[in-house]
């Protein structure tokens, strides 16, 4: 299994950025946790586990007695969480630095979760096999929980500031992903890989006014993309002026009182 290039890169910039999204993402990477039937004692691995966020998560719940296993090949990433997990007092989790899609599982957990994972890989299929070899039989579960790289997200009434950020990301995005769409195919790629058909839920992270999260969330992810959107002809940074892209997103939202839409969340999870 290969992943493709992680085009936002890992500077320290990025990892902050990862911990904003992480903010936006959490109600929604809760709702997939306890729907997937985590609870306290449990034992998890967090694939592609970045700065630890969905590890954090996962710790709150199964507490003390439970144990999660957290996966990312950065080194970076891996010291990050570490670090952030020792502050926040979680002493169940464990990081491990490597290739999370080449780690054969021994079977002993009762969930395995990835988060922004599918969307990476050259073969989605390949990796939701590989969740699998992880958990329990019978009674494991495998979940993911995905975003939607296709399409324009919305704004009502239109803002074109927005759109014109979003198509930026979206077509970065599917210069490098093999796969931007996998959020929207879990039925084909968990059903592909042997697994049964999984549960799933859709949400979008809204917002509007002045202090909505999202201005920053897709500011930095602008910033992170920029090397690569020059890269490949999207834009020139000169262009764009990131460092105020922030504000005047929120500018023109906030002028017509707008209401704006982020990328689609896709949620999937069954038991094996």
């Amino acid at each position: 299994m290969v992943e493709d290039a992680y085009v936002l890169g890992h500077s320290e910039q990025e990892l902050r950025r990862l911990m904003l999204q992480a903010e936006n993402l959490r109600p929604i990477t809760t709702r997939l946790l306890r729907e997937a039937g985590l609870a306290p004692g449990m034992r998890v691995v967090d694939f592609g586990c970045g700065v630890g966020d969905v590890a954090l998560l996962a710790a709150e719940i199964v507490g003390p007695t439970g144990t999660v296993i957290a996966i990312d090949r950065n080194a970076t990433a891996v010291v990050t969480a570490r670090a952030r997990a020792c502050a926040a007092g979680h002493a169940n989790i464990e990081f491990i630095e490597g290739n999370a899609s080449g780690f054969a599982g021994s079977g002993n957990c009762d969930l395995a979760i990835g988060r922004y994972v599918l969307v990476r890989q050259s073969d989605p299929v390949a990796l939701v096999r590989a969740a699998a070899t992880h958990v329990r039989r019978p009674g494991g579960t495998v979940a993911f929980h995905e975003v939607l790289l296709v399409g324009t997200w919305w704004s009502y009434p239109a803002v074109p500031l927005w759109q014109q950020t979003s198509d930026l990301i979206n077509k970065t995005f599917d210069s490098v992903m093999t796969h931007p769409d996998a959020g929207a195919r879990m039925i084909e790629h968990f059903q592909n890989a042997g697994l049964p058909l999984p549960s799933l839920f859709s949400e979008t992270p809204v917002g509007g006014g002045p202090h909505s999260p999202l201005y920053p969330w897709a500011a930095e992810t602008v910033r992170s993309l920029l090397p690569r959107a020059e890269e490949v002809g999207l834009i020139r940074a000169a262009d764009i002026d990131i460092e105020s892209l922030e504000e005047r997103l929120r500018q023109a939202v906030t002028a017509v009182r707008g209401q704006i839409g982020f990328a689609h969340q896709h949620c999937g999870w069954a038991k094996v």
